[in-house]
């Protein structure tokens, strides 16, 4: 063996400066195949998760990130493993140590009754509804029903058995492969393919049907309680003009479908999964009052969900770019321009302390409406500098060179950079890394 090329431990946390109670190092995982078994009345998950990995370095012992749920057996390529879990880690010791480059597999049988993760944000991940369940993770809510490497950063593809009542209608993040009535229920199996980060998947169970919102293009569709049918075709009927709209701006949407879940009860805030948005009942009002959120998440499929985070600290590239898509669709569809929405943020926004900076807002900030409407404000002030025609190029060329990887502020103004033609050192410093608000012309 060659000086240093030792196994060594894993980190049981990750180098996230923000979260780094989650995610792991050590090894990058390249897929998870789950067989779930869920009792809707109980709430009662059963679970087998099968998580293929590469080590980065030798390992002799490595963690996954699993909550509440109790594990019954650890395999590491087939054979039994020590493990030990507690405070949210699975920490794993194989018979055997990992080399440095080798691909292996860990299997982990676990169940119990999933509830979601306590954090500052509340309570996230798996939920019970009042009839049905639904995952809501972003950003630390993935361990509450899977064992998993909860970083963004490390994506992988997935395979997802899901067996519940036959009376449910069940929506997993990736495309249905097969539906089949088993002695237990029915069992519904979902492929990932594109590289999803754990907290963009997700699990809906509901007394749903389905809608289809059109799209020649990209297949659309609701799935909503019978009851609010009537409001969901009237409310989501504009889908198919919102997706052409933003793939105008955006490019080619990067996914083969998208549904939206309406929850038959009410919810604080809209969800974005990999191909999936959520909405609550309250959302739903027969007047379109809520559009601009449809409009929000679907822009997420872009930005945060194909282009995903390299972590927390740039939260903005998910959310500023999502609001400002909402601007756009205002302006395409005749309401205020994204010159009225910015003057009226930036007012809005100058009554409001300048006490952090957008590219690294700190933890507590993370989900701040400041990042979501300064991030807004970048990229309208940054289109009136350089102009329609090169700020559209950026957005779609960030959008295509990026597809289905991870993504830094450091490498967004790289590229605007490049694609303007300009040095923008000046005004990326004011509006990414200094706190007072510049005063741009809008």
């Amino acid at each position: 063996m060659n000086p240093g090329s030792e196994p060594r431990p894993g980190a049981e946390h990750s180098t996230d400066p923000y979260l780094p109670g989650h995610g792991n190092g050590g090894y990058r995982v390249r897929r998870y195949e789950l067989e779930l078994d869920y009792r809707i009345g109980p709430n009662r998950l059963g679970g087998r998760a099968v998580i293929s990995a590469v080590a980065e370095h030798g390992l002799t012992r490595f963690s996954l990130d699993l909550a509440d749920l109790r594990v019954a057996a650890v395999l590491v390529d087939g054979a039994p493993a020590k493990y030990q879990h507690r405070n949210g880690k699975l920490a794993i010791r194989p018979g055997a140590a990992i080399a440095a480059g080798s691909g292996f597999r860990v299997e982990v049988r676990y169940g119990g009754r999933p509830r979601p993760v306590r954090g500052r944000w509340g309570d996230i991940g798996w939920d019970e509804l009042t009839d049905g369940a639904l995952v809501a993770s972003q950003p630390i809510g993935a361990p509450s029903w899977f064992p998993c490497n909860d970083h963004p950063a490390d994506k992988a593809s997935y395979r997802i058995t899901l067996t519940t009542a036959s009376a449910y209608a069940v929506v997993v993040t990736g495309d249905l492969l097969s539906r089949h009535r088993t002695p237990g229920g029915t069992t519904w199996v979902f492929e990932r393919a594109e590289p999803t980060a754990t907290y963009l998947m997700s699990v809906q169970i509901g007394r749903y049907v389905d809608l289809d919102l059109g799209g020649t293009e990209v297949p659309q569709r609701a799935a909503v309680p019978p009851r609010l049918t009537r409001l969901a075709q009237h409310d989501l009927g504009r889908h198919d003009l919102i997706m052409q709209t933003l793939q105008r701006f955006f490019g080619p949407y990067p996914f083969t479908e998208y549904v939206l879940v309406v929850a038959d009860d009410d919810l604080d805030d809209p969800i974005e999964a990999q191909g999936i948005s959520v909405f609550g009942a309250n959302h739903l009002d027969g007047r379109r009052t809520h559009e601009r959120l449809v409009v929000h998440e679907l822009a997420h499929q872009w930005f945060g969900n194909s282009l995903t985070i390299a972590d927390w600290r740039h939260i903005w590239l998910n959310e500023g770019f999502a609001t400002y898509a909402e601007w756009l669709w205002s302006e395409a569809t005749g309401g205020p321009t994204a010159d009225d929405l910015a003057r009226t943020w930036h007012t809005r926004l100058s009554l409001l302390p300048a006490d952090f900076v957008l590219a690294d807002p700190g933890v507590a900030r993370m989900f701040d409406e400041r990042v979501y409407k300064r991030g807004g404000l970048v990229l309208h002030a940054l289109r009136r500098q350089i102009g329609d025609k090169p700020f559209f190029a950026i957005l779609r060329s960030w959008a295509a060179e990026n597809r289905h990887a991870t993504v830094t502020t450091s490498a967004f103004i790289a590229l605007a950079e490049r694609n303007a033609l300009a040095d923008l050192t000046d005004f990326f410093r004011a509006w990414l890394w200094e706190p007072p608000l510049p005063h741009p012309e809008f």
